[in-house]
């Protein structure tokens, strides 16, 4: 009975006490945290949610001008700030929390936590956060200046002999292993004090090797072309495309484009106004002459039987290969002449103009057997004969004529042939193309006062034969023909 008593004397005196605390606590009004309850080193004993938020604010903020070095690439540094990586107050709800302590819960969980306060501080550690994004755009931004770029081994052809150049190793930031470096450290690590975080770099080896570039030696495929019609600006952007490409060195895998490779077509680029293609007519334009150097190394790119992966004929017809034998590029129409080396070593490129001759040769390793030959044919399917198109123009006078040439129009194949030991053991279409046939067109001047020429020239406009009217025109303007006296005295 006794022992019942004191029990009950106990619980009653408890309820009573822990009644009375919540009174007086609903008495003061706006809740206060308990005493001995700390956000980190801060204490928030007797402050109220609004004065421990700004407490613990001003703390994160205070941490903002901290200095952060960031280690990038060949050991360059990049200072920032906390703020610059976004730093924020990760966990607010502790405000919350703290206040809860000892008012909420049942009577026996806030006695308890009363009774623990006054043994022990309760210490809420104050979370930090970082934007991602931030963290990201410092790292593209400052860091990744200082990535060095590997430099890939590289061929020189000097003296009818190669020389290998060796490549040079490269760093670069890996960008997402990174940001998961700082977050991690920063928000799990961090004593909230200026620091140094080594940044992941990633060592990138360069492209080749000594072993790989010493098998480049043999020629895999050579191709000529004629220009000697053409005249200075043309001849000097066959020239000048030449030089653009002589010695690109192509790994296995690696694609050419011929206009990545020959743009811009400019002045400043080395090119003159000439003759091209345009629309059906011969216009002038900055690099006309350019195709033939396409075409010529599209030649030899065939004979070294890399794999051809863009090609596009002329509009019209060329007079340096045969049909099918073109491969033209175009700005305007999109058209570029590409090729991948689908080899298993590399391929070095040589291009050579002399006496108006252009020339690429492709080196490589030779694998392909000695009794193997390929050769290319051209086969022409149809053949269009260009007509005659000729305009009066009553302004200009008779004799006056101005024609544009003509080009006949095909439509062509190019078939692939190897023989064996001199045998053909097969045959492959490479590709088909089509040409414009563009007729001779011709402007003649029809202006005179003599009726008869002008019924004479307009019945010759009216055969529609270029031909036929300069003859004409040859015979209705020369001068007429004088009078001689044949009569003469013989002396005596």
């Amino acid at each position: 009975m006794k022992k019942w008593f004191k029990r009950g004397c106990f619980s009653a005196l408890m309820f009573s006490w822990i009644f009375l605390f919540s009174v007086t606590a609903m008495a003061q009004g706006e809740e206060t945290i308990k005493k001995g309850i700390y956000a980190g080193d801060m204490e928030l004993s007797g402050m109220s949610a609004a004065e421990a938020e700004q407490t613990i604010r001003t703390y994160v903020d205070s941490l903002r001008n901290t200095e952060i070095t960031l280690i990038a690439a060949d050991n360059k540094t990049v200072t920032v700030t906390a703020d610059e990586l976004g730093l924020n107050w990760a966990n607010p709800e502790l405000v919350e929390d703290a206040l809860a302590v000892g008012v909420r819960g049942n009577v026996i969980e806030r006695y308890k936590k009363m009774k623990d306060l006054e043994r022990e501080n309760l210490v809420y550690p104050v979370m930090l956060s970082f934007d991602i994004q931030k963290i990201s755009d410092v790292l593209i931004a400052k860091c990744a200046q200082y990535d060095v770029k590997a430099v890939p081994f590289d061929l020189i052809r000097e003296n009818q002999d190669f020389r290998i150049v060796e490549g040079r190793k490269g760093y670069s930031i890996d960008v997402e292993t990174s940001i998961d470096k700082i977050s991690h450290y920063l928000t799990e690590e961090w004593d909230r004090k200026a620091c140094a975080i080594a940044l992941d770099i990633v060592v990138v080896e360069p492209k080749g090797s000594l072993e790989e570039l010493s098998q480049v030696k043999d020629v895999l495929g050579s191709f000529t072309t004629s220009y000697t019609s053409s005249n200075f600006n043309r001849s000097e952007n066959v020239s000048n495309g030449c030089n653009l490409i002589d010695g690109v060195l192509l790994y296995p895998g690696d694609e050419f484009s011929m206009y990545e490779k020959v743009a811009p077509f400019s002045v400043e680029n080395g090119y003159y106004m000439a003759g091209s293609y345009m629309g059906g007519r011969v216009v002038d334009s900055l690099g006309g002459g350019i195709c033939q150097v396409s075409t010529t190394l599209y030649n030899a790119v065939l004979q070294a039987e890399l794999e051809v992966t863009e090609r596009h004929n002329h509009s019209m017809i060329v007079n340096y290969v045969e049909p099918s034998a073109d491969a033209a590029i175009a700005e305007s129409a999109g058209k570029d002449f590409k090729f991948v080396n689908n080899l298993e070593y590399p391929v070095y490129i040589e291009g050579i103009t002399q006496n108006k001759h252009i020339t690429f040769n492709i080196y490589g390793r030779e694998n392909r057997a000695s009794n193997r030959e390929v050769r290319y044919e051209s086969k022409v399917l149809e053949v269009n004969h260009p007509t005659d198109i000729i305009y009066a123009d009553a302004t200009k006078p008779l004799g006056y004529i101005v024609a544009d040439s003509a080009h006949i129009g095909y439509r062509a194949q190019l078939w692939k042939v190897v023989l064996e030991d001199g045998k053909e053991v097969s045959r492959t279409q490479v590709n088909s193309s089509s040409y414009k046939m563009v007729p001779r067109s011709a402007t003649v001047g029809t202006a005179t006062e003599d009726p008869q020429k002008y019924e004479e020239i307009m019945a010759a406009i009216g055969t529609s034969n270029v031909d036929h009217v300069r003859n004409v025109i040859t015979i209705l303007t020369a001068p007429p023909e004088e009078d001689y006296d044949d009569d003469y005295d013989d002396e005596e």
